[in-house]
């Protein structure tokens, strides 16, 4: 569906969307928790939160072209000094709430940053605490109001809005002069990608990047005006941003905030969204949930979910067919009464559609959820590229793919396979960055690092990262992820780093499932003391030994892992081990594990 009206700017955007379209309706345009209990915000709040913010901002010192940096969780304070930055032609910089001291550091000195929004006390004690090596920072705003005194160039959220009120009576006009000044072609935001090698590099997005993928979006799926959209990706990363907030808005959609990843099972009862922009690992943790719950029930209830399942399997291939039987019809409805309307019922019983991203979906993942009616679009894109490439689409789908290419996006396959894409939501480059940039962006394509390839019907499956591909000693080219994801289909595992770079077979280290551990070694009589000492039990070790050998019968035999080591410490964004997108530091977990990984080795290399 199109945008309510064609927008060039995100200003434009929301200005639109608060004086004309909002204009006295009774929905909110967000919702969040306050008290324990869901708050509306309607248009007219958003608009005057964000231009008295705006104006107080300008009261600070901000102009056109100045960054400003952002550092909170998903609320509406968030989208306030969004608005608020970009209204004035400012340049916005989100970070991670979960960045340390020394990454703030980094990127406020990078970007240049002349100040920081934060939304608590933790936040800013992270940003004292590196304050004085930041030459260009002038102020720090607190959005949560603190007991003690603001210290000096420390201002809370509410005082700078009420500064704004007064510079906006001494300035009539200014804030509508600024928002009508924005170009399409202004810098709109600097965002900082995490990086699985390397410092973090700042991606350069325009009003233009963004808004054409935002149109993109809406031209590939359905998302209108009755929309409820439940948002818990952070909104400082580019897929949330552009999918569950810009695109939301544009659509005249509403936004409810989840609490929390771990509340988010209660948020969607509460709100029941039609539309949740999500990663991989939300699905595998319903699945384990689900699976779990079912293997727990009397035998006879089990056998109904497993007969369920087949019928809904069965029933997915026929209606995509266009051939469903009288009796298959009969029994997916039997199916659908007795098992799968709970199951809906847990995602609040309105969803139209997930929209996964960030990293691969498994193919057994997507077709488990679109047997019990539940359909996971997956796309696929790059912070360089606003974010989305390729998309699956609601009535055109297959899973193991990402689908089809975006509209208003050109893709082709480089002869090593690498994955170069053009168009109107390609990056700047990054900032500061020039040799990266030069060797990222070349001839108006963005080289993505990603190794893919187009089947028959136009689909783009994702094999590797063109970085992750490596050799073993024996001359064999090794991608990865298709492996690791082949492994984490067992319940027993829950991480799973397949090693194997210049050596001469693959081994593994695995961060088990504890849970599932734990159930193991209780049915099977094994005594343990602590998790810990479960991982290093021999009949621990035997039992995910048979359990890989099941896996792997299909791996060709250089594929195949013939040692691991089991860990019994996860792999966390806090440990350094992955990036707050979830996505892998090979490189740090080699060095951090190499004593491990060379004694897996032992004897057979030297």
């Amino acid at each position: 569906m199109a945008a309510l009206k064609k927008f060039k700017t995100i200003p434009e955007m929301i200005s639109y969307l608060t004086l004309e379209y909002g204009k006295g309706m009774a929905r909110p345009v967000l919702q969040h928790k306050v008290n324990d209990k869901y708050v509306g915000i309607s248009y007219d709040e958003l608009h005057s939160q964000s231009e008295s913010f705006s104006l107080g901002l300008a009261s600070l010192g901000v102009k056109r072209g100045d960054k400003v940096a952002i550092i909170a969780e998903n609320r509406p304070e968030w989208v306030y000094s969004d608005v608020a930055i970009l209204s004035l032609g400012a340049v916005d910089v989100p970070l991670y709430p979960i960045n340390t001291a020394d990454t703030i550091e980094y990127i406020v000195n990078n970007s240049e940053s002349v100040g920081i929004i934060v939304s608590n006390k933790f936040h800013l004690n992270k940003v004292l605490k590196v304050r004085k090596n930041c030459a260009s920072l002038k102020f720090i705003i607190v959005m949560n109001e603190l007991e003690e005194e603001a210290g000096e160039g420390i201002y809370y959220f509410g005082d700078v809005q009420k500064m704004g009120e007064k510079f906006g009576a001494e300035n009539p006009g200014y804030f509508k002069q600024n928002v009508e000044s924005c170009n399409e072609n202004d810098l709109c935001t600097i965002i900082y990608t995490s990086g699985t090698t390397g410092e973090p590099k700042g991606v350069m997005l325009t009003h233009k990047n963004i808004i054409s993928n935002v149109n993109s979006a809406l031209d590939a799926f359905p998302i209108g005006k009755d929309d409820i959209f439940l948002s818990f990706l952070p909104l400082c990363h580019i897929f949330e941003r552009m999918g569950g907030y810009y695109t939301a808005f544009a659509s005249g959609g509403m936004i409810c905030y989840a609490e929390s990843i771990e509340k988010l099972s209660i948020n969607m009862k509460e709100i029941k969204p039609t539309i949740i922009t999500a990663v991989p690992r939300l699905f595998e943790r319903i699945y384990s949930k689900i699976k779990k719950n079912a293997e727990s029930q009397p035998e006879k209830k089990q056998k109904i979910f497993n007969w369920a399942i087949e019928v809904g399997r069965e029933f997915a291939v026929a209606k995509k067919a266009d051939n469903v039987s009288l009796g298959l019809s009969i029994k997916h409805k039997l199916a659908d009464k007795l098992v799968f309307t709970k199951l809906r019922e847990a995602t609040g019983g309105n969803m139209r559609f997930f929209i996964s991203g960030g990293a691969a979906l498994g193919r057994d993942l997507g077709e488990f959820f679109e047997a019990v009616g539940i359909l996971v679009i997956e796309g696929y894109g790059l912070t360089e590229s606003s974010p989305v490439i390729a998309a699956n689409r609601i009535n055109d789908y297959k899973f193991g793919t990402v689908g089809k290419v975006f509209p208003g996006v050109e893709v082709k396959i480089a002869a090593d396979g690498e994955i170069l894409a053009a168009g109107p939501n390609i990056m700047q480059g990054y900032y500061k960055k020039k040799k990266d940039t030069e060797e990222t962006l070349k001839d108006g394509w963005l080289y993505t690092g990603d190794i893919g390839v187009f089947d028959a019907e136009g689909f783009l499956i994702i094999t590797d990262r063109k970085k992750h591909l490596f050799k073993t000693s024996g001359g064999k080219y090794i991608a990865p992820t298709p492996i690791e994801n082949l492994f984490l289909a067992s319940k027993y595992i829950e991480q799973f780093i397949l090693i194997g770079d210049r050596r001469m077979f693959l081994t593994a280290l695995i961060v088990p499932d504890f849970e599932a551990l734990k159930e193991y070694a209780d049915a099977h009589r094994i005594s343990y003391k602590d998790p810990k000492e479960l991982t290093e039990l021999k009949q621990i070790y035997e039992m995910l030994e048979k359990e890989l050998a099941v896996f792997q019968k299909k791996l060709a035999n250089y594929e195949r892992v013939r040692k691991f080591t089991i860990l019994d410490t996860p792999f966390t964004v806090e440990g350094g081990e992955i990036t707050p997108t979830l996505k892998v530091k090979r490189k740090v977990i080699e060095e951090r594990y190499n004593d491990l990984i060379d004694d897996m080795y032992e004897g057979f290399e030297r």
